[in-house]
């Protein structure tokens, strides 16, 4: 859907949210998130450099000891799925059309700082989860809020928002960029097909619960985000040439020395805010999304899955958005910053279609649709694990799985901007508080860290005990991360051998 045939009405409106979104991040959010992240970078002493390679071994790991629950790997594979998603194709192209190539530079110094804030939000995820029902656990901000603050009702306050903002808003991202494309590949697909598409795909996965969406990402999220890197790595063998002088643009841009050739997009405080932006739109660190994905995971020690969940920021940007805004930068027929006309994904589409031929006009049309599918599918998980904190259990989860369903619909039907904004400033609402309370938590996660590391340091694998530990600053909730289990766990050579 173009902003030309928007109705007037809906475009003010749009006008007005775009205008409260730009103050929004200009002036609070963009700051908080660093400064935050720089802070939480220092605490931990670089957890996201030190550790990188603890990463891969714990993700190598993490399909075992679920005993019946989410094992680490579902839940990394949930947070996936919700993060590499149409942040990385439609939200990187929105970033280097507006910002230029120096949206990407920021793009990666956002990850990069994020990483640290992922691992802390991740890791308090864990210490203060509570058990659910069937074996699996439930956590998040806020159980965080709820256990490590000992406020309910600001834990109650996210839970709603939260709800909002990803069980609908988000949502309505995704699909409406779905129907962008599918709109510009075949014009006579109306939007409404689109939606009643997605209707008929999507309920019967998130009303079959959190098990049932946990199988399907497992597989979907790492093969669609393998296919895509696959993609744009073709694209870049075959331009190899050219590659250094994009990266050179990349940094120059950053930094404003481009701005003769690109205009008001080249811009520092356009390539600064735009990089923020849609960084933070795409690998989420801070929002306090992800942490409810993390905490429903079975694990040995919340420092695990804090890692695990940290990498997926590495992937998400440093990986997948970097593919994406290459892929664009390299398509001098299809990019032509601060030409609004072609946008989003359909950008990414066109950019893929000049380097590699009409033939992957469709394969691409169907790679994007995997990737709004599974995101759906993702925010679903991260909505029931706070309709579960309102109190609402299965009857709850029903009526959520119905709304997001109805959010699938309802965001083929809108125009662009408006959807974006709507979801910018939701989210950015959430990331303000989530990232208020973790730097408040932050002594339990860097407690956590120093204990994984002590335990490594005399070479054993680490196992968590969340009472008594001289590491934390008090106990966890009881029966959660008791010293019965750990006594079990490194006494049992087969729970050792099968744990993650």
């Amino acid at each position: 859907m173009s902003t030309e045939t928007t109705p007037t009405g809906l475009k003010e409106i749009g006008d007005a949210l775009n205008q409260v979104d730009d103050v929004f991040y200009t002036y609070v959010l963009a700051a908080l998130l660093i400064a935050v992240g720089l802070y939480l970078t220092v605490r931990t002493r670089g957890v996201q450099i030190r550790h990188l390679g603890t990463m891969l071994t714990s993700l190598t790991l993490s399909r075992r000891g679920a005993d019946g629950g989410i094992s680490s790997f579902q839940a990394f594979a949930i947070g996936l799925a919700a993060r590499v998603g149409i942040g990385n194709v439609a939200g990187v192209a929105l970033a280097v059309v507006a910002g230029g190539p120096g949206a990407l530079f920021w793009m990666w110094v956002v990850a990069l700082i994020g990483m640290a804030t992922s691992f802390v939000e991740s890791t308090l995820a864990q210490i203060f989860k509570e058990r659910g029902r069937d074996f699996t656990y439930r956590g998040g901000p806020a159980y965080y809020m709820k256990n490590g603050l000992g406020s309910r009702a600001w834990g109650r306050v996210f839970a709603l928002l939260f709800i909002v903002a990803v069980g609908v808003t988000v949502v309505m991202v995704q699909t409406n960029t779905l129907a962008e494309v599918v709109g510009a590949t075949v014009s006579s697909v109306r939007p409404w097909m689109v939606g009643v598409f997605l209707v008929m795909l999507t309920a019967p996965v998130v009303l079959g619960g959190l098990r049932s969406v946990a199988r399907v990402t497992e597989w979907m999220a790492p093969v669609m985000a393998v296919v895509y890197v696959l993609v744009a790595l073709l694209v870049l063998l075959t331009h190899l040439d050219q590659v250094p002088t994009v990266l050179s643009q990349v940094v120059r841009g950053a930094f404003g020395a481009d701005q003769a050739l690109y205009g008001t997009a080249g811009g520092v405080v356009a390539a600064v805010l735009n990089g923020l932006r849609r960084g933070l739109f795409s690998n989420e660190a801070g929002l306090g999304t992800v942490p409810n994905a993390a905490g429903t995971a079975t694990t040995r020690h919340p420092v695990r899955q804090g890692l695990i969940q940290s990498f997926g920021v590495f992937i998400d940007t440093m990986l997948v958005c970097t593919a994406t805004g290459l892929l664009i930068l390299l398509a001098t027929g299809t990019y032509h910053p601060g030409d609004k006309r072609v946008r989003g994904a359909v950008l990414t589409q066109q950019a893929v279609v000049e380097h590699l031929g009409g033939w992957t006009t469709w394969p691409m049309v169907v790679l994007i649709f995997v990737l709004v599918f599974s995101t759906v599918l993702g925010c679903y998980s991260y909505a029931q694990v706070n309709v579960n904190f309102l109190g609402g259990e299965r009857r709850g989860e029903q009526v959520l799985g119905v709304v997001l369903t109805a959010a699938s619909f309802g965001g083929c039907m809108l125009s662009l901007p408006v959807v974006w904004a709507l979801s910018d400033i939701a989210l950015g609402l959430l990331g303000i508080v989530n990232l208020v309370v973790i730097v408040r938590l932050t002594p339990w996660a860097v407690g956590a860290l120093k204990d994984f590391e002590a335990q490594s340091a005399v070479g054993v694998e680490p196992v968590f005990v969340g009472h008594g530990n001289p590491y934390l600053p008090g106990d966890v909730v009881p029966g959660i991360w008791e010293a019965d289990d750990a006594v079990r766990l490194t006494a049992d050579p087969l729970a050792r051998g099968t744990q993650d």
